[in-house]
């Protein structure tokens, strides 16, 4: 049996080359606004790739683009889509015609072009626990409480 591993070895690796990509994305959470994040997107791969942008939507916050990644000769196609949440946006990244890693080495360096352009990313305020948004604080007052009289 043993004999047996080596040879069936260069199939498997043969069977692995050819084998179609994964269409994973890589998710990343940044704590920048959404406009932040897509404007920085669309400069880091228009200007710092020269990758060509072949449809764009800030409202949607995604993009659309086409490389040609190293050691190819054909193009490839990717996208970028910012969700906005509470806590910030999350980034997702698809490469599909090329390995995971590519993909986050991509949202990498936009993280870093994030942080050179904006600095530090802006803090959100939460509310204190057990009080909403908009609600008022009962020990609060307001102008119209001071016209009030007083009972």
């Amino acid at each position: 049996m043993a004999a047996r591993g080596p040879a069936f070895l260069p199939v498997l690796l043969a069977a692995l080359a050819f084998a179609p990509p994964c269409h994973a994305s890589v998710e990343t959470d940044s704590a920048y606004t959404k406009a932040q994040t897509y404007h920085a997107a669309l400069r880091y791969l228009r200007v710092d790739l020269s990758y060509e942008v072949v449809e764009r939507d800030p409202d949607a916050a995604y993009l659309l683009f086409r490389f040609v990644p190293t050691g190819r000769k054909a193009p490839s196609n990717g996208s970028i889509e910012i969700v906005e949440r509470k806590s910030g946006v999350r980034l997702l990244v698809r490469l599909p015609e090329l390995p995971r890693y590519q993909e986050q080495v991509l949202s990498e360096g936009l993280m870093r072009k994030l942080e050179g352009e904006y600095g530090e990313p802006p803090r959100r305020d939460e509310p204190p626990p057990g009080k909403k948004e908009g609600s008022k604080d009962p020990d609060e007052r307001t102008d119209d409480d001071a016209k009030k009289p007083s009972s």
